[in-house]
């Protein structure tokens, strides 16, 4: 990676995301366990950050408290101008709703229904969706529509749940793991999908990976050890997906 520099698409405008002193600790009877330590942080609008680091070391409780699937124990975290470690649980329901795309390493579709139709649960209560057709053909599987989970491949299985993840054009896309179940050839599929978000979209894209060559794709990369953000790496010049190996 290169020296660090700014990243344009944050330069103008609110970052998507600020925190400060965020903690989280889970107890069990007299164990604690301190999962982040005090992170601050700051995502610009429009960045492709990559999280990385062993496992246990803070990454996916991060990614659940930025997408109000969980709280911190202390702190404070901000979307733009709105506090999300404020908001009562039916607001935070409606941020995730209107806000917030999530892929995770397995697919979540479910068996019975087309692509078509499993990208059609999102669209039917998001505010501003395009529909699940163009969804689908923007991660290249209009062709696709009409079959089922078990008729696709995984890397397809997988860009569909990229599709109903984007469908209601959120702002960021929350991203676990999501080439961690395939191959190194159908992976760079679905990372081509996701930085095509980015691009046409300007979706802000957060991505926890134990890949390492990944992060050549992302404008900066969190490196996570023992619940802290332990160094920050920016890459001026991130690469084209198809260019990664693994």
């Amino acid at each position: 990676m290169t020296s660090p520099s700014e990243n344009p698409a944050g330069a103008a405008g609110l970052p998507a995301f600020s925190g400060s002193g965020l903690t989280k600790i889970y107890r069990t009877g007299e164990t604690e366990v301190h999962a982040l330590r005090g992170v601050e942080l700051k995502i610009p609008a429009g960045e492709v950050l990559v999280l990385l680091g062993p496992s246990g070391s803070g990454k996916s409780t991060l990614l659940n408290i930025i997408g109000g699937l969980d709280r911190p124990t202390d702190g404070k975290l901000y979307y733009e101008d709105t506090e999300l470690t404020a908001l009562d649980e039916d607001d935070l329901t409606r941020f995730r709703r209107a806000n917030v795309g999530f892929i995770f390493q397995f697919y979540n579709l479910i068996p019975s229904l087309t692509a078509e139709e499993n990208v059609r649960l999102v669209t039917d209560i998001a505010e501003d969706p395009m529909g699940a057709a163009d969804a689908l053909a923007l991660v290249g599987l209009a062709e696709r529509c009409d079959h089922y989970p078990a008729q696709l491949s995984g890397g397809e299985q997988q860009r569909v749940a990229v599709a109903r993840a984007v469908a209601k054009r959120p702002g960021v896309l929350l991203c676990d793991e999501p080439t961690g179940a395939l191959d190194s050839a159908t992976g760079v599929r679905v990372l081509e999908t996701l930085a095509q978000a980015n691009r046409e979209l300007g979706t802000t894209v957060i991505i926890i990976t134990h890949n390492a060559g990944i992060a050549a794709m992302a404008h900066r990369v969190f490196h996570f050890l023992d619940g802290q953000i332990a160094r920050v790496e920016s890459n001026a010049n991130p690469i084209d997906p198809s260019e990664i190996t693994w």
